[in-house]
């Protein structure tokens, strides 16, 4: 399968929080999207892997991306290693994606900046032809895609661009709180966590804002480019 977009992030709910309105604005306008979450986010204070698994299908099937897969990374503990690398580059190689989402480059959670450093360099090493791989017993040709995106999540980081999200900010909203597990809930038993507070989804929603009142509209997502951003005409700095 060909894809369009490829989201690899450390942690379910990642792509949620930070890219869900792109996510889904992408899809409605006929482009494949996939999302390969590396860990099942199973080091978490509240909820466990199976909760996790469950609720992040639940998302994906909401966003109707083309597939969502899990690597199986280890939650906090994964490394920037060869061994890792190679699982990744299998994926691109095998999805061939022109755009690739990953997580931010610095963020309070540390998995998010090595995850962005690890697909960074597999999204590298993917094109190159002498590194040689193999899906199911079969060679696979080398792929780079043209360009990778690194979300803003947590901190505060200045970005390259900023997507209107104002027509999707509802369903973004609904994606995240798949996660019931992992947001606030008053009835929840739960120990509190950073996520879990109730001001937690308030801050994503004024991240939206901000981002989107910077640009001139309701609701936006700002993105890290790893490449200055080509245009073909000044009419595309109008939205047209």
């Amino acid at each position: 399968m060909k894809l369009d977009i490829l989201v690899i992030m450390a942690h379910p709910d990642d792509a949620e929080l930070s890219c869900s309105g792109t996510i889904i604005s992408s899809v409605k306008m006929g482009m494949k999207v996939g999302i390969i979450d590396l860990t099942k986010g199973e080091l978490g204070t509240r909820g466990n892997e199976k909760i996790r698994i469950k609720e992040a299908n639940n998302s994906a099937k909401l966003m109707q991306v083309q597939f969502r897969k899990n690597l199986n990374f280890k939650d906090s503990l994964f490394k920037i290693s060869n061994k890792n690398k190679l699982k990744i580059v299998q994926k691109i190689r095998q999805y061939k994606p022109d755009i690739v989402i990953t997580n931010a480059t610095n963020d309070r959670h540390p998995d998010h900046d090595k995850a962005s450093k690890l697909v960074y360099e597999s999204c590298f090493i993917s094109g190159l032809r002498k590194y040689k791989t193999k899906l199911n017993k079969v060679h696979q040709k080398c792929w780079r895609p043209e360009i990778i995106l690194f979300s803003i999540q947590d901190k505060y980081i200045e970005p390259d661009f900023i997507v209107d999200i104002s027509k999707h900010f509802e369903q973004k909203m609904k994606a995240i709180l798949c996660f019931k597990s992992q947001f606030y809930d008053s009835k929840s038993k739960e120990p509190e966590s950073y996520i879990s507070s109730k001001h937690f989804i308030k801050f994503i929603e004024s991240r939206s804002i901000e981002f989107g009142h910077s640009i001139g509209v309701d609701y936006g997502e700002g993105f890290k480019s790893s490449k200055k951003i080509r245009i073909k005409n000044l009419f595309n700095l109008l939205g047209r």
